[in-house]
């Protein structure tokens, strides 16, 4: 018999389609019901949004300055755009969040012109950069002035200190500037086992879009200046961009908790952990590939596509390759041992 899904006490269906699914972190609801009293000044001016400026200083740098946002693709398009101009192109890999899942918005909403790169782990190298970045200087061609690459990548790849360091040296000595999209910027950390400074701020990187809504938030990003002289107006870019909350004390104070306990790095670790628990117990299936290191909450895997629809009857999942029939599991937070035992069961019984 095939394994049902494990279901929670409402009856929803555990699945691996995306850590976006998984609930708030208890501890971040609590930090939610404490900011819920009394009153604070609107737009920023409350203690928890201060309490967030003092830690992002402490983990990124003195020069670190934080603007709370509702989503990543918001972070995204009003960092990428203070570090633009009107005529400006933004090179970034192929697979990259903001070519493929932001619905045009960089370049609708920033106008701003994406130069995608083929990559087969969704990692720029200085290479490919220096390949992709031309035409400085000509007036038929959108300037180059920014690269964007994600940490962890959009196929759950790392890149070290190390790489992030060599792009930023080779943007700056053109001109451009490092963006990082850190929508899963904490599976990074864990994974590489360093503080998110060594490889943000002191690899040259300029602007971070920083992640909490797939590590325990129920809403919630913010955009992470590392260096100032790299951008302008970004106030005036976040409100006119519709992403300036007026009650900011409740994202801040989720950021908070993520960031002042290391709930950040604990939530990031255990999901990381499922994934490798995960891999291991499929990798040894006949008919299953494992097509991507498994680096941080992800497993990227091929299986015949009959027994993928057999196991999308009791778990819900991403195809990332519909010509491959590549598929995308992620683990959350709270997914448990048993949950990817399960899963693992189904799996093989789909496999016949």
């Amino acid at each position: 018999m095939i394994v049902p899904a494990p279901n929670d006490e409402t009856g929803a269906e555990r699945g691996f389609a995306s850590d976006n699914n998984a609930p708030v972190h208890p501890e971040v609801m609590a930090a939610l019901a404490a900011a819920n009293h009394g009153h604070q000044p609107a737009y920023g001016a409350d203690v928890h949004t201060a309490r967030l400026r003092e830690l992002v200083k402490a983990h990124f740098g003195d020069r670190a300055e934080v603007y709370p946002v509702f989503t990543g693709s918001g972070a995204n398009v009003i960092g990428l755009q203070a570090m633009s101009d009107r005529w400006s192109a933004v090179v970034c890999p192929e697979s990259a969040h903001i070519n493929v899942d932001e619905c045009g918005a960089p370049e609708k909403v920033a106008g701003l012109k994406l130069i995608p790169v083929p990559t087969p782990d969704g990692k720029l190298t200085p290479a490919l950069l220096d390949r992709y970045a031309w035409g400085f200087g000509d007036q038929h061609h959108a300037q180059p002035a920014v690269v964007s690459i994600t940490q962890s990548t959009e196929h759950g790849t790392l890149y070290t200190p190390g790489e992030i360091a060599a792009i930023g040296a080779l943007a700056h000595d053109r001109g451009m500037r490092l963006h990082v999209d850190g929508a899963r910027l904490a599976n990074a950390a864990a994974a590489l086992g360093l503080p998110p400074r060594a490889f943000t701020t002191d690899a040259g990187v300029d602007v971070l879009s920083f992640g909490g809504t797939k590590n325990g938030l129920m809403f919630g990003e913010a955009i992470v200046v590392l260096d100032p002289s790299a951008v302008r107006g970004v106030p005036y870019l976040r409100k006119a961009a519709l992403q300036l909350a007026s009650k900011m004390r409740y994202a801040s104070a989720q950021l908070v908790a993520l960031l002042d306990d290391d709930l950040w790095l604990r939530n990031a670790r255990h999901a990381n952990a499922m994934a490798t628990r995960l891999a291991a117990a499929v990798a040894r299936l006949p008919g299953v590939e494992i097509v991507q290191p498994v680096q941080v909450n992800a497993v990227f895997a091929v299986l015949p596509r009959d027994a993928a629809e057999r196991l999308r009857k009791r778990y819900r999942f991403s195809t990332w390759d519909e010509r491959t029939g590549e598929v995308r599991w992620m683990c959350s937070f709270d997914t448990t041992e048993a949950d990817v035992d399960a899963f693992a069961a189904a799996i093989a019984q789909a496999l016949g």
